[in-house]
């Protein structure tokens, strides 16, 4: 619950925060007659989003061989990786370059009444967000191997979109500066953790396919102590990969990860 709570949290926060953006700007240009034109363009986003969710799913369950099924799940769990990276590090350098831009389209499409240019603004901005968090849940879903519940996962992504709403809220109306610098730099290292959990599982399903050997198939079993199959247990696999009897490939991989990407998120921020 926890995971798709930050994925829909970090990803409503992007989108809402440009609609919000746009939707003040317009009333700095005393344009607020054109917001219906916004709202529009965020329906449609999350109608396009809910589509793209079906196809995608009924597109993975075509894959009946297990085999491909398992080609197909770590191709998922490392694109979410690599993007989740990304997400994590980049995106926040982005963020006021992105706004301006923004603004500068704004201020064209009203100059010059381009309504399908204020609609398809909003559109893509939930949409983006909408593709992105469909693929996350896939990825934690095959990264728990069917043990994924849908009802605790539901709970915490509407609890995340309404918190970004929030959120969002919030900074606009107020006349102080909300600390999102320091909220969105220890979410993205949380996030950080949970790609290289997607990633670790990822090989794990690598090695179910025959791509890459099995060393060490058990490194150590710490069951006794915390078993990832126990109710704690299945929660930390589902948030940060935990794994209690890991091989050694897993592991390395896990390590490896952490090490290279906490480093540059570290150096990122503090020249932030």
């Amino acid at each position: 619950m926890l995971a798709s709570f930050l994925i829909t949290l970090r990803e409503g926060l992007e989108a809402f925060l440009l609609v919000g953006i746009a939707l003040s700007y317009l009333a700095k240009l005393n344009a607020r007659h054109y917001n219906k034109y916004i709202y529009l363009g965020v329906f449609v986003g999350l109608l396009l989003s809910l589509a793209v969710a079906v196809v995608f799913q009924v597109v993975v369950d075509q894959f009946s061989n297990e085999l491909y099924r398992n080609y197909l799940m770590a191709g998922i769990l490392m694109f979410a990786t690599v993007v989740l990276t990304y997400m994590a590090i980049w995106m926040q350098k982005q963020a006021k370059n992105q706004v301006a831009q923004v603004q500068r389209e704004l201020t064209d499409m009203v100059s010059s009444g381009n309504l399908f240019g204020l609609v398809f603004l909003s559109t893509l901005a939930v949409l983006r967000e909408g593709f992105e968090t469909i693929l996350f849940f896939s990825a934690l879903m095959y990264s728990n191997f069917g043990e994924f519940s849908t009802q605790d996962a539901l709970i915490g992504a509407v609890s995340g979109l309404v918190l970004s709403i929030v959120l969002v809220w919030m900074m606009l109306k107020s006349t102080r500066n909300v600390p999102l610098r320091s909220f969105f730099r220890w979410t993205s290292l949380l996030i950080i953790i949970i790609a290289a959990g997607l990633l670790s599982s990822a090989v794990n399903m690598l090695q179910a396919a025959h791509v890459l050997p099995i060393v060490h198939a058990q490194l150590f079993d710490i069951s006794h102590i915390l078993d990832d199959r126990g109710v704690f247990g299945t929660f930390l696999r589902a948030l940060f990969g935990y794994n209690s009897s890991p091989g050694l490939l897993q592991l390395v991989v896990w390590g490896g990860y952490m090490l290279t990407f906490v480093f540059f998120w570290n150096r990122g921020y503090k020249q932030a």
